[in-house]
């Protein structure tokens, strides 16, 4: 794995491009005070749009590094530039290549520095809420980093589903709630209903903060929703890349 999470490149270009996009759009940020000054934090925003991670990652006051699909490596317009700006790439068929993805992502951690994903696995294509994978809790309580849910407003409005151009001149609210500290299940990490509980929480503060519909299935093409007792017979390691990998950031 060759990300080495976001450096230098994604700091100069939130210097330059986050003037310019307040110029294109209305920006309305609330409770980035919460966010460390220092040390590991992983963000989980909600995903309707393309553009929530890249508006995200303008507004945050540190670099950030989000997992994203490995198709984006088989373009000459992104395989460069996406890596440059801390995109870890994953493949979501799961097995050693997502492990990999996972494995980095913890790096980016332990070196104290922010991940993103998105707990819903895809884009929402409906602008409702859907049920969060258990990807994010796995990582923090792995690492021992609070999670931040995150509410994204707007960004639909601004490149809804299959749009190829954004629409200017439109609002986008980027908010930041109340940090989730998981600190009272590290003996726990093994057990999937702590898992469950700490996404559900996850999933009612975004909803807090987005005010959107939640739906207790699974995004997607075909939603489905998880079994209540899950059979023990896949290891931790296979169930962290399966989970991290239906959370890339911008799937569909």
């Amino acid at each position: 794995m060759n990300a080495q999470g976001a450096g230098k490149t994604q700091a100069r270009f939130r210097r330059v491009v986050r003037p310019v996009a307040k110029r294109l759009w209305h920006f309305h940020v609330e409770g980035f005070e919460r966010l460390p000054a220092e040390g590991p934090a992983i963000l989980c925003p909600n995903h309707v749009s393309f553009l929530d991670s890249a508006f995200l990652m303008l507004h945050v006051p540190r670099n950030i590094s989000f997992v994203g699909k490995a198709e984006y490596m088989d373009s000459w317009k992104t395989k460069y530039l996406f890596p440059a700006m801390g995109m870890i790439p994953i493949d979501r068929g799961g097995g050693d290549k997502s492990q990999a993805a996972l494995d980095t992502a913890e790096r980016v951690l332990r070196r104290g520095e922010l991940f993103g994903i998105f707990p819903e696995g895809t884009r929402s294509r409906d602008g409702d809420l859907y049920k969060g994978r258990t990807g994010a809790a796995r990582l923090a309580l792995k690492v021992g980093c609070p999670i931040f849910p995150v509410g994204v407003i707007g960004t639909r409005e601004i490149q809804p589903p299959d749009a190829k151009v954004p629409k200017l001149r439109k609002e986008c609210t980027i908010k930041i709630g109340r940090p989730i500290n998981v600190g009272r299940y590290r003996t726990r990490g093994d057990d999937h209903m702590v898992l469950r509980q700490i996404t559900d929480e996850l999933m009612f503060e975004i909803r807090e903060l987005t005010g959107q519909e939640y739906r207790n299935v699974y995004a997607g093409k075909v939603a489905d929703a998880e079994p209540t007792v899950t059979a023990k017979v896949a290891t931790v390691e296979d169930t962290d890349a399966r989970e991290l990998a239906v959370s890339a950031a911008g799937g569909d």
